[in-house]
């Protein structure tokens, strides 16, 4: 039994490719004592696996020759552990591989839902509902009757945020990047107007789409949008800020907004937000999303693609706006594995 695997060859400049990995493979051993051999199912494909790649930032960059970093579900294949026992379900970092060894402790069972997707649980009931959650209320904090805008609003994190500010009375805007993403943030999410970036001047059309000005920005891209959105902020504004991925890619310095004055004159407060900061509290989040989603109330879509091998083209359509939704790759069968059979060959 082999286990396949992408190893980071070299920090990618601009966008990245499978020439800045390795393809490798590796005999699969028997785990150690306290540790469990994981069947990879499913890899959560994130933009800060771009961040990871190229240096320090809030977590230790992937070092050169390192099994790429990634977030995934799988299986319980072979254990040395009393905690996780053969064919649970866990997730954690089992990165850009088929099968992971792992100690017990960094690892997280998962009580599958009978009437979810094992999915559900890399989005709206794994790290990107809790961003969602606790990036808004815990820094937002919006209050009924405010005006929320949510950039990026059709991806993962930004669909979750426009959804829970409607359920706590916030007039909310998304922009988003197609017509037909726009379609299903007013239509089936409920949204109360949104703003094709790519067809719109977003400075005019925040102007109509929020009328009011702007009390909670949950900025996902930074950039020309951001830029915008300073140039409409209410007194004491807040703006969450969960992401940059207009310039994660970037090769040359990007410019600082030019409204950036307008924290001062505004008095906003502008927060930096990394979700692992939260995740000691997950357990007041997840119980209140997954009540949302029995209710109707929160919704979301996977963009389900397949093959570890296309890992890195696929990372790049976060960066190109082509995902609907969580951007999963499936990597292995949810079934029995058709490989193992007890002993490790």
């Amino acid at each position: 039994m082999k286990n396949r695997r992408w190893i980071l060859k070299e920090r990618p400049e601009g966008k990245v490719s499978a020439a800045h990995f390795e393809w490798a493979e590796e005999p699969v051993s028997p785990p150690p004592a306290g540790q469990v051999l994981v069947r990879h199912l499913y890899l959560s494909l994130d933009p800060a696996a771009r961040i990871w790649m190229a240096g320090p930032s809030y977590m230790p960059p992937v070092e050169i020759g390192e099994v790429m970093r990634g977030i995934g579900i799988g299986v319980v294949e072979q254990s040395a552990s009393p905690r996780l026992p053969e064919g649970d379900l866990v997730t954690g970092l089992l990165g850009w591989q088929e099968y992971a060894t792992l100690p017990e402790d960094e690892l997280t069972p998962i009580q599958r839902h009978p009437r979810l997707p094992l999915t559900a649980y890399l989005g709206v009931l794994g790290h990107i509902g809790l961003t969602a959650y606790f990036g808004l209320l815990e820094v937002g904090r919006p209050q009924p009757g405010e005006t929320l805008v949510v950039s990026a609003a059709a991806g993962a994190v930004g669909s979750l945020v426009g959804q829970i500010g409607k359920i706590v009375g916030c007039h909310v805007v998304g922009i988003a990047g197609s017509d037909e993403k726009c379609r299903w943030l007013t239509g089936e999410l409920g949204l109360d107007a949104a703003i094709n970036y790519r067809t719109q001047e977003v400075p005019e059309a925040l102007g109509e789409a929020a009328p009011n000005g702007i009390d909670v920005d949950f900025e996902n891209v930074g950039g020309e949008i951001l830029d915008a959105v300073l140039g409409r902020l209410n007194q004491n504004a807040r703006i969450v800020l969960c992401g940059l991925i207009s310039q994660y890619n970037a090769t040359q310095p990007v410019p600082g907004p030019y409204n950036f004055g307008a924290l001062l004159t505004r008095r906003a407060r502008l927060q930096g937000f990394i979700v692992t900061d939260y995740l000691p509290r997950a357990g007041e989040a997840l119980p209140q999303l997954a009540q949302w989603m029995e209710q109707g109330k929160l919704k979301f879509r996977i963009d389900l693609a397949r093959g570890l091998e296309n890992a890195p083209e696929t990372l790049n359509k976060l960066f190109e706006g082509a995902n609907r939704g969580k951007l999963v790759l499936q990597v292995g069968e949810e079934g029995p594995s058709p490989h193992f059979s007890g002993e490790p060959t």
